[in-house]
């Protein structure tokens, strides 16, 4: 990475870079704003700038491809530079085209050569007097909505057989809005009618149309410098992903596993709910991801939580119908999340997706023998693939005649007309994650 500097489309090439190398976008640009010297209105363009990018990756691609002559050998920082100009040409109004063109073309000289800076000067000048380019050229539906929308093919495919045209052009057109800022109550200290007081104090606080406990927060100060949040009131989590607690017919004093169980948002919420006088077992196979358990607990003043460094598919015979409940929120595709983590939508397969599967059934048949009869393991993803979600729970079910499934049903009667047993939630229909849960129940 390049020296830091305190320009904002600067920062957002030098980000950009580190994420075409394999750094994770919400991490790498809060560690830039971290090291950078920049204001709240900087912050904010830089944010802009790295996540719209991101989110359009494939349609700026497109717009410039008649525009570069040998893309294969220029640097990929010139390439990342000429996308932050491209994207906010397009996509931010707010700025005006010769401030983008001579912050565009300062970068290029202060980073580059002579000729690099003439060549960027060029493509921008081109680009302004010829237009943008027409999508209507591509004549493939899919090749098309991929491009439109920024979105590897294999998806958009994919959902098109699975889902419909219709229902898949609400979703991609939804996961390029922002997300918006969700947290969970934690009644423990205080009642929630105390703690949202005291967050409308900070924010503009609207009750969640998913969750109970859910709130969604609007113009207010990083969560992290809440007064709520530093006491441990609220726990930042999406709405959809809020649901699996809720459906998993929680009481108090039952013992919980929760078998793939970080950064713990879920396994907080199931710990809630089982009382000082129930327990939950998290795994996770990292130490240090447990650490990361460990810091929601113990921020959230929970003490009912044991993690343990384990592998969710190694077999614990000493284990057998030891728990209530179980939960594998399992390893998946993230294809749900490409609103939250736009790199998503370029790093995974179709490879990865059938690979998952087979993971999340070897976690599911390793922890059936742990379940009480009687007992509900409940199965979560934030994938909208059915291979990893329904297909993996038919599989389960075939191979495991002693478990039946239910109908998942949410606080808040979430799609309760639904005639399938499992929950979908799409990103289009509440402008929350793409998740899937089913809850099966063990008969015999």
């Amino acid at each position: 990475m390049t020296e830091l500097k305190n320009n904002p489309r600067d920062l957002a090439v030098d980000a950009l870079e580190s994420i075409d190398e394999g750094a994770y976008s919400n991490l790498e640009l809060n560690q830039v704003i971290q090291d950078a010297d920049l204001s709240e209105v900087d912050k904010h363009l830089l944010t802009e700038l790295v996540y719209g990018v991101l989110q359009h990756r494939l349609t700026i691609d497109f717009y410039l491809a008649n525009f570069l002559q040998r893309p294969e050998q220029t640097p990929r920082w010139v390439i990342n530079l000429l996308r932050t100009a491209i994207f906010q040409m397009e996509f931010l109004d707010r700025v005006p085209t010769f401030a983008i063109f001579n912050e565009t073309i300062e970068i290029a000289k202060r980073r580059g050569s002579d000729g690099v800076r003439k060549m960027v000067t060029g493509v921008l000048r081109s680009y302004q007097r010829q237009g943008t380019p027409s999508l209507d050229s591509i004549p493939d539906l899919t090749q098309r909505l991929a491009t439109e929308y920024s979105v590897a093919s294999w998806i958009v495919d994919q959902l098109l057989y699975e889902l419909g045209e219709n229902k898949c052009r609400k979703i991609l057109d939804s996961i390029n809005r922002p997300a918006h800022l969700s947290v969970r109550i934690n009644p423990i200290q205080r009642s929630t009618a105390a703690i949202r007081q005291s967050l409308s104090e900070e924010y503009d606080v609207q009750e969640s149309l998913l969750a109970t406990d859910g709130l969604r927060l609007q113009n207010g100060p990083g969560l992290a410098q809440s007064a709520s949040f530093q006491a441990g009131e609220v726990i930042a989590q999406d709405e959809s992903a809020m649901l699996v607690g809720e459906t998993m017919q929680l009481a108090t004093g039952q013992k919980v596993l929760d078998a793939c169980a970080a950064p713990g948002g879920k396994t907080t919420q199931l710990a809630q709910k089982v009382g000082p006088d129930g327990q939950v077992i998290a795994w996770d196979i990292y130490e240090s991801r447990t650490r990361l358990i460990q810091q929601n607990a113990r921020r959230m003043h929970l003490t009912n939580i044991v993690t343990e460094v384990h592998d969710a598919t190694t077999p614990c015979p000493e284990l057998k119908e030891e728990f209530d409940r179980i939960l594998v929120d399992a390893p998946c595709s993230g294809i749900g999340l490409l609103r939250r983590k736009p790199e998503t939508r370029y790093l995974k397969s179709k490879k990865d997706s059938s690979d998952l599967h087979r993971v999340q059934l070897d976690i599911l048949d390793n922890v059936a023998s742990m379940l009480k009869v009687g007992g509900i393991l409940t199965y979560s993803t934030c994938t909208m693939l059915r291979k990893e979600n329904q297909m993996t729970i038919d599989e389960f079910l075939t191979q495991h005649p002693e478990f039946e499934l239910l109908k998942t049903q949410t606080d808040k009667k979430v799609k309760a007309d639904r005639t399938d047993l499992s929950l979908n939630i799409y990103p289009d229909d509440f402008g929350s994650d793409g998740f899937f849960i089913a809850n099966m129940k063990k008969v015999k």
